[in-house]
C-alpha cells in the first residue's frame, strides 16, 4: 500500500495520471480531502473509488454517523489497510487542507 500527500487537486490528478501510466487500475485508487465538498468533487473529477458498503461493512457505516469527520476518515483509511498510527498522520495532513491518495 503506497500513499501520496498531495497540496491541490492539480497535483493528485498528476499522481493519478502516473499512476495510471504505470498501470494502475482507478479501481485501485482512493482520494481523501478533509472537506466534504471537495472530496466528492475531487474524486468524482479523477473517476477514483469511493469507499463504500464493499469496503467500511455495514457497521462501520451505520457508526460513521456518529463520528466527526476526521475520525470518520481515519477510519476509513484503516478499512482500506492502513495502520492507526499512520491513519492519524495522514488525517493532520488533511486538516491542514491537502489532499491524501491512497493506492490499494
Amino acid at each position: 500500500m503506497k500513499t501520496f500527500v498531495v497540496e491541490n487537486g492539480i497535483q493528485a490528478t498528476q499522481i493519478i495520471q502516473e499512476l495510471e501510466h504505470e498501470g494502475f487500475s482507478k479501481d485501485q485508487i482512493y482520494l481523501f480531502a478533509h472537506d466534504t465538498t471537495r472530496s466528492k468533487h475531487l474524486t468524482d473529477h479523477t473517476n477514483t473509488r469511493h469507499i463504500g458498503l464493499k469496503e467500511e461493512g455495514i457497521f462501520e457505516k451505520v457508526a460513521n454517523v456518529f463520528r466527526s469527520r476526521e475520525e470518520n476518515l481515519q477510519m476509513r483509511m484503516t478499512t482500506l489497510g492502513l495502520s492507526q498510527n499512520k491513519a492519524v498522520e495522514l488525517g493532520q495532513e488533511l486538516d491542514e487542507g491537502k489532499v491524501v491518495i491512497v493506492l490499494q
